[in-house]
C-alpha cells in the first residue's frame, strides 16, 4: 500500500495536520518538528496524492490534446510545444490521434471529459463540433489548432496564415519566370488545403487553369497519375506547388529523376540535404501548440474574454529547388 499522510504522523510522532503543514509548506511549524516529518517522509516513500489534492479544487490537473497523428513529425513538434508549457504549470497532457476520423475525434474528446480533463484542446478531423456543445456550455474551455471549429461553434483558435503562406510559394514562382504552376493539395474537406488552394489561385489570378490543379489524399500512384496527366498537356506545368510536407516528398518520389522547380508548404526533415534544396514556406508547429496552450491556460485561470482567432505568420525558406 502506498503511505500516507496518517502513516507519516505515526512516524514522525506529530498530528496529522502538522504532517499536512510540512508538505504543503505552510507555516507554524518548528523546524526541528519539520524535519523529522521530512525525515519520516523519506524513510516511507510518501508523496502527496496530487489529483486528490486537484480534485478538491474542482480540477483534475489534466488537459486533453486530440492530433492528427502523433507519428507526424508536424504534429510531434506541436505536441511537444503544449506539454512543455502544460506540464511547467503543474498539468498532465493526455493525447490521442484522430487519424483525421470526425468519428474517432468525437470518441476521444468524449474520453477526455469523461476524466474531467480541465481544458482541450482539438485539431478538428470534421466540420461539426456540435457534440462538444454540453461541455463548453458547463465550462470546459476548449482551443482550435490548425484548422477552426466547424460552424455555429464560438471557440479560441490558433492557425498560420495558409492562404498567406501560398500566395509567397506562387509569388516566388512567378518571380522566376513561371507561368504554368501546378498545385496538389490534400481533400478540399481540409480547411487548410482549401485555405492554400484560395491562396494559389488567388496569386495566379488569370493564370490559373483547373487542369494543373489535384486535391485529394497523398499516395504515391495517384500523385505520379496527376503529374503524368499534367505533363502530357500541350502547355504542361514548368513548376509545382505541393500542399503540404507529405505532398513534397510524395511529388519528390513520383518525379524519379525528373527535374521541375519546386515550393513545397512545411519544411521536412532533410530538406536542406537534398541536392538541391527544397524551398519551403515554414510554418512553425512549435508555435502554434505553445501559442494554444498559454491560450488555454489563461482559460482555465478565469479568462472570460471574447474568443480569440489568432493566425500566426509564416516564412519563405529559399534552398534553390527553384532557383538552380
Amino acid at each position: 500500500m502506498r503511505p500516507t499522510m496518517n502513516d507519516v504522523a505515526r512516524a514522525a510522532g506529530v498530528a496529522l495536520k502538522t504532517v499536512s503543514r510540512v508538505v504543503n509548506g505552510e507555516p507554524g511549524v518548528n523546524e526541528s518538528t519539520a524535519a523529522r516529518v521530512r525525515e519520516a517522509i523519506q524513510q516511507l516513500g510518501y508523496s502527496r496524492n496530487e489529483g486528490a489534492r486537484m480534485l478538491r479544487r474542482g480540477r483534475t490537473a489534466t488537459i486533453g490534446l486530440v492530433i492528427e497523428d502523433v507519428g507526424d513529425p508536424f504534429y510531434a513538434g506541436l505536441s511537444r510545444a503544449v506539454e512543455e508549457s502544460v506540464i511547467r504549470q503543474g498539468y498532465l497532457l493526455l493525447t490521442g490521434s484522430s487519424g483525421e476520423d470526425p468519428g474517432r475525434e468525437r470518441e476521444l474528446v468524449r474520453a477526455f471529459c469523461d476524466r474531467r480533463v480541465d481544458g482541450l484542446i482539438v485539431i478538428p478531423a470534421g466540420n461539426d463540433h456540435t457534440y462538444l456543445r454540453p461541455e463548453l456550455d458547463a465550462g470546459t474551455p476548449a482551443v482550435f489548432v490548425d484548422r477552426p471549429p466547424g460552424p455555429g461553434i464560438d471557440a479560441d483558435t490558433v492557425v498560420c496564415d495558409n492562404a498567406g503562406g501560398a500566395a509567397l510559394a506562387v509569388g516566388h514562382l512567378l518571380r522566376h519566370g513561371h507561368r504554368r504552376i501546378a498545385f496538389l493539395g490534400d481533400s478540399p474537406s481540409i480547411f487548410t488545403a482549401t485555405e492554400r488552394l484560395r491562396g494559389y489561385r488567388e496569386t495566379l489570378g488569370e493564370l490559373y487553369d483547373e487542369r494543373l490543379v489535384t486535391m485529394r489524399p497523398a499516395t504515391l500512384e495517384g500523385v505520379r497519375a496527376d503529374l503524368d496527366r499534367m505533363f502530357a498537356l500541350d502547355d504542361p506545368p514548368t513548376a509545382l506547388f505541393t500542399g503540404n510536407g507529405r505532398f513534397t516528398m510524395t511529388a519528390l518520389r513520383a518525379l524519379a529523376g525528373r527535374w521541375l522547380p519546386l515550393v513545397g508548404f512545411d519544411d521536412f526533415e532533410l530538406a536542406d540535404l537534398l541536392s538541391p534544396g527544397v524551398t519551403v514556406v515554414a510554418q512553425d508547429p512549435a508555435g502554434l501548440g505553445r501559442v494554444a496552450a498559454e491560450l488555454l491556460l489563461r482559460r482555465i485561470g478565469g479568462d472570460d474574454g471574447p474568443s480569440e482567432h489568432l493566425r500566426l505568420p509564416v516564412r519563405l525558406i529559399v534552398r534553390g529547388s527553384v532557383e538552380r
